[in-house]
């Protein structure tokens, strides 16, 4: 039985609907199934070798076994184990042996960082823990555009937080760059004050100088990116955090490319205004020049001779930037993009149908790569022609799902209200389904990331950086 059944009645919290699912997983048979190891979801027998040995190996306390176990490589999706597929049979987690090796993996990491210096030397543990995070990966969170759909994401996001499963990698489209950017810019206790309160989504509801209904104009967007957002770079919201906040922009000229704005990329680049250059929906609103902060902290037009525009119309979901500049090879999305909700199937669908569109979904998207630069070369030197060809392209070409996908529950909106400003009741609705959305993911999660997240961490203290 799918593990996205609904459950008996509506839970208001995440420990109620833990509540729920684990009952239901009891009394489906789901418990008894996490409890054996057999299955052909992955290679299990392979995983209770690498358990039992290092059981043993961490029992025996022999430091240099410990050593060695890790230089033979720790891989993401070893033997398969981070398969899709084995989240689907339960409501709650997965196989307990998938679990308890994970735990152990954790467990094991922080036994070799706590190593006196005698033992290993700091150069020796931050090499070893370089390679493991080489060999393993890193995960990262994308947000996608969403239009007034963003407060999806804060329920995303805090549900993410509040369960300490938030990784230190966000990327932001558009509405999903604000989200990302109010997470990016706070300490964890500022995040724990600003979501255990209403304060957060009161901005959104209550955009200033917006009437419930209307369309939201630049200068309210922009109120509220200067409400929620501190006046910061990035490389000083990073050295604030220790989150790398990046943001996706699209360049208003034909012939220039998009960028992924962050602390390496862009180090003095103002937030405020990468921000609003990726809110600057084409059509709609004005494109945006960004700024910087100079030598002597005044603030400076950055690439004066470039204007920028909405991200999501090039990268909604910039894997593959986040893969080449952070190692990444495991993503999540909170995926809220009203223009492409309506299609989106998940791709490790069981579904017979699903799947046949998925590959006819992926084909169309290579064919029309392969004929785009023939369309531009027809198009390239007619205004606005080509930069509607361009944007049409950019969106129907991209990737809109990851690994782990977390998807509002309606699919379809009318398009003329997804601009609107909404009632403070439709915002706290939108964070409510982004919660509510998240609770199914929170474990599979959890499980997946979890090395990768202990990895983060001790790099961080050992060396201020996961790179």
């Amino acid at each position: 039985m799918s593990s996205m059944t609904k459950l008996t009645s509506a839970p208001s919290t995440y420990e109620d609907w833990k509540v729920q699912a684990l009952e239901k997983d009891r009394k489906t048979g789901a418990e008894r199934w996490k409890e054996q190891d057999s299955t052909r979801d992955f290679d299990f027998r392979i995983i209770r070798r690498r358990y039992d040995e290092l059981v043993e190996i961490r029992t025996a306390g022999d430091v240099d076994r410990l050593i060695y176990f890790f230089n033979e490589g720790i891989h993401g999706n070893m033997g398969g184990m981070g398969s899709p597929a084995l989240y689907k049979r339960a409501a709650f987690g997965t196989k307990n042996l998938i679990r308890d090796f994970t735990n152990e993996l954790v467990a094991a990491l922080n036994q070799i960082e706590a190593l006196p210096s005698s033992t290993l030397k700091k150069q020796d543990k931050l090499d070893l823990f370089r390679r493991a995070g080489l060999c393993f990966g890193h995960s990262a969170l994308m947000l996608s555009g969403a239009g007034s759909l963003g407060p999806f994401h804060i329920g995303v996001v805090r549900t993410m937080f509040q369960e300490g499963i938030l990784p230190r990698v966000i990327s932001g489209a558009s509405a999903g760059s604000m989200v990302a950017a109010v997470v990016c810019t706070r300490t964890d206790e500022e995040l724990a004050e600003l979501f255990a309160s209403d304060q957060l989504n009161n901005l959104f509801g209550e955009m200033k100088g917006a009437e419930t209904g209307k369309r939201i104009s630049q200068e309210n967007v922009r109120a509220l990116i200067e409400a929620l957002i501190p006046d910061m770079t990035f490389i000083e919201a990073f050295e604030k955090t220790g989150r790398y906040i990046n943001v996706s922009v699209a360049a208003k000229e034909v012939m220039q490319r998009s960028r992924m704005l962050n602390s390496t990329t862009s180090p003095t680049a103002l937030i405020r205004e990468a921000v609003l250059a990726s809110c600057a929906i084409p059509g709609i609103f004005p494109p945006v020049t960004l700024a910087a902060r100079n030598g002597n902290g005044e603030k400076c037009a950055y690439v004066p001779s470039r204007q920028w525009v909405d991200g999501s119309v090039t990268h909604d979901l910039p894997a593959h930037r986040l893969a080449r500049q952070y190692g990444v090879n495991h993503f999540i999305s909170s995926q809220a993009n009203p223009m492409v909700l309506w299609a989106l199937q998940e791709p490790d669908s069981d579904s017979l149908f699903q799947q046949f569109s998925s590959i006819y979904q992926s084909a169309s998207r290579e064919w029309l790569r392969a004929i785009y630069p023939s369309a531009m070369q027809v198009v390239k030197n007619i205004y606005p022609l080509n930069l509607m060809t361009r944007t049409w392209f950019n969106l129907i070409t991209q990737e809109y799902t990851a690994d782990i996908n977390i998807l509002p529950q309606q699919k379809f909106y009318n398009p003329g209200m997804l601009l609107e400003q909404l009632s403070e009741e439709d915002t706290q609705k939108l964070v409510n389904e982004g919660e509510k959305a998240t609770w199914p993911k929170v474990e599979q999660i959890r499980i997946c990331t979890a090395v990768s997240r202990c990895l983060d961490d001790i790099l961080m203290r050992l060396d201020g950086t996961i790179r």
